[in-house]
């Protein structure tokens, strides 16, 4: 981290590990999602050169940036520091060399606490913030280049268009796309729903879509009639239909992880793998209905429980 910042790197986040993955399924999949980020998030960007984020713990900062003192006090001032820096023409970078071992909670209740929180902290910095960020795609007032006059003018147009794009890509961060991905599923599976039992009720199954009437036949229901019993079990399986693409996405992901990281993952049992792959969507799922809950719910900070005793000698032990 310090030869980042030699070398002129003003915010860097380095490689979240943990230190108790393999508590529970609880520990492992707070374990992934920070992988898959660094995979997903802070890798790719690095590459591109452009502008990462800080996700709470394991980074660091110029003290230039606080001069005028620390104005971030959402319940994730993390977010809110993030999207400041990038409108004030900072670049965040990633050093994949920096490595620390972080504690994840293990209980449900603290995890679905933290998550409601984080959703909570999300929201209020896209209020906060989303207008800066999307004012700063289109009016830089020079501060893609306020550090750089010399340069000539083909890169600092160069430079002009990679902030811009780093401001639309911290906005893409900080707007809050489980909310509005959970509300779309919502109204489309009520429509859906809504389209089989009218077709269904006003004309007989023989007018729905053939894939519902071949639903219809396979579980012996009457194709004249439509009953409560039958329209039940068509919202179930409306509801099934809905999470199978996203429950098996995490599961493709979690063995992409495992695979990928492996040499960086402490020595885990294969069953638990496993386990931890089936486990894993139930950590999106919570931060869905967490920030569905954040919406309507008072959120105030509150400790996360840390007890791990675990050495930092242990977590290289070979099994």
């Amino acid at each position: 981290m310090n030869e980042s910042f030699d070398a002129g790197e003003k915010i860097i986040t380095s490689y979240r590990n943990t230190k108790n993955f393999d508590d529970n399924w609880i520990s492992a999949s707070y374990a992934l999602h920070w992988l898959r980020t660094i995979r997903n998030e802070h890798r790719v960007r690095s590459f591109l050169n452009l502008a990462t984020r800080i996700q709470g713990t394991g980074f660091l900062f110029s003290n230039e940036l606080i001069k005028d003192g620390w104005d971030y006090t959402s319940l994730t001032e993390d977010r809110a520091f993030c999207a400041d820096a990038v409108i004030k023409g900072y670049k965040i970078s990633y050093n994949d060399e920096a490595e620390f071992y972080d504690e994840q909670p293990v209980d449900l209740k603290i995890a679905m606490r933290q998550r409601i929180r984080w959703a909570k902290g999300h929201l209020q910095a896209f209020k906060e913030l989303s207008l800066k960020m999307l004012y700063h795609i289109f009016f830089t007032h020079g501060v893609a280049n306020k550090d750089t006059p010399e340069l000539p003018i083909s890169k600092k147009l160069l430079y002009n268009i990679k902030f811009r794009f780093m401001s639309f890509d911290m906005l893409t961060v900080i707007f809050p796309r489980s909310l509005v991905g959970a509300i779309k599923k919502g109204v489309v599976l009520i429509l859906r729903i809504t389209t089989v039992v009218f077709f269904s009720t006003s004309f007989g199954i023989g007018y729905a879509p053939e894939f519902v009437q071949k639903i219809f036949s396979f579980f012996g229901w009457q194709p004249e009639i439509i009953g409560q019993g039958s329209i039940v079990a068509w919202l179930v399986f409306c509801a099934f239909a809905w999470s199978v693409d996203t429950y098996l996405n995490g599961i493709i992901t979690a063995i992409y992880i495992f695979i990928i990281e492996h040499k960086r993952i402490k020595k885990i049992r294969w069953y638990k793998k496993i386990w931890y792959c089936m486990t894993f969507p139930m950590f999106d799922a919570i931060g869905r209905l967490s920030m569905c809950i954040a919406v309507f719910k008072k959120v105030e900070w509150k400790p996360i429980p840390h007890n791990s005793n675990i050495k930092i000698s242990e977590l290289h032990k070979k099994e």
